[in-house]
């Protein structure tokens, strides 16, 4: 085992047991693998499952995996309209599952995200009967300060760049807190507690996912 895998082993389980007293259920897995298996293993089949913009799962073959399982899967990405897009996103609320990442998470167990249009972090908040996030273990921070600058300095210039969106955040690679219509950053929300508990699980992964 490397000196990294040691170390996110030894943090993730600090992590976990801030995340259990604030009610999450949290997990730890070593790869994206077997994050991949943990993340089935908790959706029964015949579940309705959607989710947003995250790269991580996509990566991890998890939206794949949805696609060609027992479940009904509420994509996004195959609405052909921003019309079709926006009902797609209206139905996810309404799932059994919505699954995710997020763009920071800190020591003592909170999640911190933002989002343009909302539908993520309106997910996370309420709507869906289960959250789950899936996040690799170098989004984690100490503090709220570190999750916010994380979120400023890397999150939301490089989902800029994929997405190709005018802010400045994607011409300089820095945030400069601007008020367009194009910023990224129109909701930011903490999630300091699972409720009802259990609600939101997470499954820290060993290995650098997403962004």
């Amino acid at each position: 085992m490397s000196n990294k895998q040691l170390h996110y082993r030894l943090l993730a389980e600090k992590v976990i047991k801030a995340f259990e007293r604030r009610n999450f259920e949290a997990f730890y897995c070593e790869t994206a693998d077997e994050a991949l298996k943990k993340a089935l293993e908790l959706i029964p089949a015949g579940s309705s499952v959607a989710w947003g913009g995250s790269m991580t799962i996509r990566d991890m073959g998890l939206t794949k995996a949805i696609h060609e399982g027992d479940f009904k899967a509420i994509d996004r990405d195959l609405g052909k309209s921003p019309e079709e897009i926006f009902e797609l996103h209206r139905q996810g609320l309404l799932s059994d599952f919505y699954l995710t990442s997020a763009n920071a998470i800190t020591e003592d167990g909170q999640l911190l995200n933002i989002d343009k249009t909302g539908n993520r972090v309106a997910s996370i908040c309420f709507g869906p009967k289960n959250v789950i996030v899936i996040a690799s273990m170098n989004k984690v921070v100490r503090d709220e300060n570190a999750a916010m600058g994380r979120i400023k300095t890397t999150a939301a210039p490089t989902n800029s760049m994929r997405f190709n969106i005018k802010t400045p955040c994607r011409i300089t690679g820095s945030c400069a807190d601007c008020i367009s219509v194009e910023s990224m950053c129109a909701n930011v929300v903490r999630t300091r507690l699972s409720s009802p508990p259990k609600r939101i699980k997470v499954i820290l992964v060993g290995e650098d996912l997403g962004y």
